[in-house]
């Protein structure tokens, strides 16, 4: 082991970049659908072993001398963003003509950006650099660092935090609802990349036994909150979730919008299974009403005939507002609830847009080069201030349209009265990828963050109901056409979860920070 460390270490030009390269891309086996959480720990060690070789010319510099880890993070983080989401752009081929010039920024434009990120990390942690236990401390506090970042600046994109790869299953994920995904981003890294001191020596056993601990405490925290812990009390609420499987094209072609509907109606009208209790409230995907509703009342007048009075229907929608006069109509990506007469009683409204998906950032610059945005009404869709509580049979649901579902800052203290998460989605756009598959693990952990069960409705996979353990109590694959019904399951108790989990990310920082920067001190004390 300590040979192929050292020849790690003294790699350089290209066969540098191209094992960051692939140490980057391994990682990516952790992610779903594969799951194999074990290749992060062959990524992180390479990584820290590069980082060891990654010395500047004497004399160089402070940009300079962090110039060669920055360009391994980077590096490794590319490998990582290319492998993690090259299906991004399976959505610009579903308008081909007008998108597929731009197929080159989604797979490699945007994990060049991304990549930025982890370069930045490498370089933070080589500030903090020495030769033990501290090194491996020091890149989980920069690894936690920049996963903060990448989620919060410039709208934020923390899709494939390195927190996910070490949640994989239920057993895995309990630890994130005590602390939260940003901790667990940064512990992650420091048990992923404990085994580079197995080559290396100094701080071997203190390295190795914290990491065995920490590893060792996630999973039986697992077993007790699953096993141990009594689940709470399901509701009387039975929901009945409509997955269509609707062609991304034919969402588009407008003479398909009456067969669409007319689709989610057949599936809601239909028996329940096993001759069960028909439910209470009815789930439609985003964007499942292909016309603006409040234009088309027969619509609400053939949604009646098919609820009975006391059943409710959420779904999908595009929403208008007059903007004044004179002035173009707002639009809304929304979510619209439904009365068995046929009225709608409550919406609300995406808050958390996507750029160049549903809105162009400087869009006077691109308009004038005739780029619009992919997913877009003309004019591009309008943000809602906050979340709030959507009430359907007597409940409260919070929801979350499409990839809302991965920033756990936008579930806010409503939520705390809230019976359940409300995600609805169209992962349609992205094909049998990897990408829906991602999405829904994503999902799962915000219902193990904040305790609440899950209802998640997608036009074409995956839609499930997740208990508030992540463990999935009925769900439809992709590609599979049809209708569950499934009892709401309970939420656990309440509490300060946000801010519970704040501070054990800062703690956490805080530790990995001291132990690095001590580690550091001793280092350049020992090399004086």
């Amino acid at each position: 082991m300590e040979r192929l460390a050292g020849t790690v270490m003294l790699l350089s030009g290209t066969r540098r970049a191209l094992v960051a390269f692939l140490a980057g891309l391994i990682g990516v086996l952790a992610l779903p659908p594969f799951g194999f959480f074990a290749a992060l720990f062959l990524s992180f060690t390479l990584l820290v072993w590069l980082l060891d070789g990654a010395s500047a010319a004497p004399g160089a510099g402070f940009v300079r001398r962090l110039a060669p880890a920055f360009r391994i993070g980077w590096f490794f983080g590319f490998g990582y963003f290319v492998g993690g989401l090259w299906w991004l752009g399976n959505a610009l081929l579903v308008e081909a003509d007008d998108y597929a010039w731009a197929l080159p920024l989604a797979i490699l434009g945007l994990p060049a950006f991304l990549a930025l990120y982890y370069g930045l990390a490498a370089a933070i942690a080589r500030l903090l650099w020495s030769d033990g236990m501290g090194r491996i401390a020091a890149l989980a506090f920069a690894f936690g660092v920049a996963e903060w970042l990448r989620g919060t600046l410039f709208t934020g994109f923390p899709w494939n935090a390195v927190g996910y790869g070490a949640m994989p299953v239920p057993l895995l994920m309990q630890s994130s609802g005590v602390l939260g995904i940003a901790a667990i981003n940064a512990l992650a890294v420091f048990v992923f990349a404990a085994p580079a001191l197995i080559g290396t020596r100094r701080g071997r056993v203190a390295g190795l036994t914290v990491a065995i601990l920490l590893f060792a405490a996630h999973v039986g925290y697992g077993y007790y909150a699953l096993h141990i812990v009594p689940p709470p009390q399901n509701e009387a609420t039975v929901v009945r979730l409509v997955q269509p499987v609707i062609d991304q094209a034919m969402k588009l072609d407008d003479s398909a919008r009456a067969e669409i509907f007319e689709r989610h109606l057949k599936l809601s009208a239909e028996k329940p299974a096993d001759g069960g209790k028909r439910p209470d409230i009815v789930v439609w995907p985003e964007t499942s009403i292909p016309f603006i509703l409040t234009d088309n009342p027969d619509a609400l007048v053939r949604i009646a005939d098919v609820l009975e009075n006391d059943q409710v229907l959420i779904a999908g929608a595009v929403r208008t507002e007059s903007a004044g006069s004179g002035k173009a109509p707002r639009y809304y990506n929304s979510i619209y609830v439904i009365d068995g007469k046929g009225q709608i009683v409550a919406a609300a409204d995406k808050v958390h847009l996507v750029p160049f998906g549903e809105y162009m950032p400087f869009e006077e610059v691109f308009e004038s080069l005739g780029v619009a945005a992919v997913a877009a009404m003309p004019g591009g869709f309008s943000a809602a201030r906050e979340h709030q509580l959507l009430e359907a049979a007597g409940k409260g649901f919070y929801p979350l349209i499409c990839y809302e579902a991965i920033f756990p800052s936008e579930i806010n203290a409503s939520a705390e009265e809230a019976a359940a998460l409300l995600n609805v989605t169209n992962d349609a756009w992205f094909g049998n990828t990897p990408g829906p598959y991602q999405h829904f693990l994503q999902a799962r952990l915000r219902a193990v963050e904040r305790g609440l069960p899950l209802i998640r409705a997608a036009n074409n996979g995956i839609s499930a109901v997740v208990d508030g353990r992540g463990a999935i109590v009925t769900g439809l694959s992709y590609d599979t056409p049809g209708f569950i019904d499934a009892t709401l399951p309970g939420r656990f108790a309440g509490g300060d979860r946000v801010k519970r989990q704040n501070w054990s990310f800062l703690a956490t920082l805080a530790v990995f920070f001291a132990v690095g920067g001590i580690s550091r001190i001793g280092f350049r004390n020992r090399t004086n």
